[in-house]
């Protein structure tokens, strides 16, 4: 599986907030999109999903999933590719969840809209739920009964049951404490290696990015400054931004006085 994006244009009237040359996800790989809060990564997100023109932005360019081409496909066929293929996670995961239905109805209903009996979505959801390491009986919880880590592992779960082949992940351990955090981080890493599947992490922390990504392809104002392997983004970066996100993170001393 491989998603490529080249020349992507996304504008709010003439306002272009996102322009992309070239950026690509290719199979069981990992690529981190980093870069500060409101440089184009969740417009990024949103273009590809097909959903940029809910919030009246303008789409053109190409986006397109092993050759297929995404941008100007119908409605239909782009909902069938939203999570059958395609699965997306965020940065607040009780946001992706009705508070006044239990978990297990959200995402049973999902599986039914892409064509799964009963029975069926019943048996792929509690399988998923295990594979994220959660018990199944959550699932018939409200979102208000579990944590922030333990929804975001039933979003996760979702895209494991439609047997997604891609997860855009936006922010996802960003809401999350320290802990909790790593448990999602060796999560995606261990369904990229499990189940083969392809992620774009999409995240401000380049902490978090070098530790999960194979590639990394770094955002300012809605173009791509530089992009390429994760060591030697981190390790020799070639564009000043970058230096300058580097610079930012946190890093622990060690030693006399220390």
């Amino acid at each position: 599986m491989t998603l490529e994006i080249a020349g992507l244009e996304v504008r709010f009237g003439a306002r272009p907030v996102v322009s992309i040359g070239d950026l690509a996800v290719g199979d069981a790989e990992i690529v981190g999109l980093a870069g500060e809060s409101g440089s184009g990564k969740s417009m990024t997100t949103l273009a590809i999903l097909g959903l940029a023109g809910t919030v009246g932005a303008t789409v053109s360019g190409s986006i397109s999933l092993d050759g297929r081409e995404l941008i100007g496909l119908p409605d239909n066929e782009l909902r069938h590719l939203r999570g059958r293929r395609i699965a997306a996670i965020f940065q607040s995961p009780s946001m992706a969840f009705n508070p006044v239905f239990r978990v297990g109805h959200m995402v049973l209903r999902a599986l039914r809209l892409h064509g799964l009996s009963g029975s069926e979505a019943s048996d792929r959801a509690a399988v998923a739920m295990r594979e994220v390491l959660l018990s199944p009986s959550l699932l018939r919880r409200y979102p208000a009964q579990l944590s922030g880590g333990q929804l975001q592992r039933v979003a996760i779960a979702l895209a494991l049951a439609l047997r997604a082949e891609i997860l855009l992940a936006d922010e996802p351990t960003s809401a999350l404490d320290v802990t909790v955090q790593a448990e999602v981080l060796e999560l995606l890493r261990d369904l990229r290696d499990r189940e083969g599947m392809s992620i774009l992490f999409i995240s401000h922390d380049l902490a978090v990015v070098a530790e999960l990504c194979d590639r990394v392809a770094v955002m300012r104002a809605g173009s791509i400054v530089e992009q390429g392997p994760a060591d030697q983004i981190m390790s020799l970066p070639r564009d000043p931004y970058t230096a300058e996100l580097l610079a930012a993170v946190p890093k622990i001393r060690t030693g006399p006085g220390q």
